[in-house]
């Protein structure tokens, strides 16, 4: 072996001794802030419901007894939000316990506090900020036109099937007279009267110029309903998942996509200027014996009930409110509303008491 080729092999021999000498060692398992897959709502988000919940979801598995309030915050500037939290899943959630303020920046941290199922802590606090929706000023009124000059208005049929008391006109149009059944109307030049109705009322095949005032009222009907279904940036958006019962209901626009029911009495509280949008793609069914009470001042005739299938009031329920509704309108036996019923098809009723606000 040559003196080269001595040296090239002394060489070899030191590195290999060197890199054997070598400590081997893990990477470094200190998880960095790409551990967060994703959080709800995204930072920066604008117009979030005022009842959502804040998410955030990691990449791995953490440990579940450091996701906590001291770790997982929500402030709205100063002032810390109470709520609960629930860890799923690789997702904590965070659940206001009151509804957030209406157009109303929030932030949520969550600290290093929270480590992973091995035990090892976030490098750095994570934080996001959102804004919810609504109007600082309130929801505008749904302005009924000429709608409003009837506690009953619809266009195929009203029905009563036992004695009922009600307070304010009635009006059918397109269908006739014959359409208004169970009231034994007296009739009048232009209108008919009937001795369980204060008020008179009106159907299409009347005399001038009741034909034109009602298709004007009718018009004004659907007006309303596209007025109020049209409504966006929701305060509230499937609120419960649609069960409203036992819930308290503050002043705003609502929204659900799907059947809201009320199996439970509900109070829609607020003042005497503040207006309720309830935008229902579904059914709307109040059990029996239920009642929908007012609190603080809060009127009948500010709050707007726009539903795209059945309402259906139970038997001695008690309901408030304006109820516009694409479909059928029904009281059962002994219901009582405190408000209107518009209707673009049928109205039914059973022994009720309905009284306009």
């Amino acid at each position: 072996m040559n003196h080269i080729n001595r040296i090239q092999v002394i060489l070899l021999l030191f590195v290999t001794i060197i890199m054997g000498c070598k400590k081997t060692t893990s990477p470094d398992p200190t998880p960095q802030n790409s551990v967060v897959s994703s959080t709800s709502p995204a930072n920066n988000t604008i117009s979030v419901a005022r009842n959502n919940s804040i998410a955030i979801t990691f990449n791995e598995a953490m440990n579940p007894a450091t996701i906590n309030g001291s770790t997982f915050t929500l402030m709205q500037g100063n002032t810390s939000i109470p709520g609960s939290i629930v860890y799923s899943d690789s997702t904590a959630v965070f659940t206001p316990t009151n509804s957030l303020l209406a157009m109303t920046k929030y932030t949520a941290t969550v600290s290093t506090g929270v480590e992973s199922k091995t035990n090892v802590p976030l490098v750095s606090i994570i934080q996001w900020s959102f804004t919810t929706a609504g109007s600082s000023s309130g929801q505008a009124t749904v302005n009924l036109g000429t709608a409003i000059n009837y506690v009953i208005l619809a266009k195929t049929e009203i029905s009563n099937i036992s004695t009922t008391s009600i307070t304010g006109n009635i009006g059918l149009s397109p269908a006739a007279t014959s359409y208004i059944t169970g009231f034994s109307l007296t009739n009048a030049t232009g209108y008919a009267t009937s001795s369980q109705i204060t008020g008179d009322v009106y159907a299409a095949d009347m005399a001038t110029p009741t034909p034109i005032n009602l298709t004007t009222s009718v018009n004004d009907m659907v007006t309303a309903y596209n007025d109020a279904a049209g409504r966006t940036l929701p305060d509230f958006v499937e609120l419960n998942t649609g069960n409203i019962g036992g819930k308290i209901l503050t002043a705003g626009l609502y929204k659900w996509t799907n059947t809201v029911t009320a199996p439970s009495n509900v109070t829609i509280s607020g003042g005497p200027n503040d207006i309720w949008i309830f935008q229902i793609a579904g059914n709307l069914t109040v059990s029996s014996a239920v009642n929908i009470t007012l609190s603080g001042g809060a009127q009948a005739s500010n709050i707007f009930w726009q539903v795209a299938g059945e309402v259906t009031i139970g038997t001695t329920a008690q309901f408030q409110g304006i109820v516009l509704s694409k479909t059928g309108i029904t009281l059962n036996s002994g219901a009582t509303l405190n408000g209107r019923t518009l209707a673009q098809t049928a109205v039914i009723l059973d022994q009720n008491t309905i009284t306009q606000p």
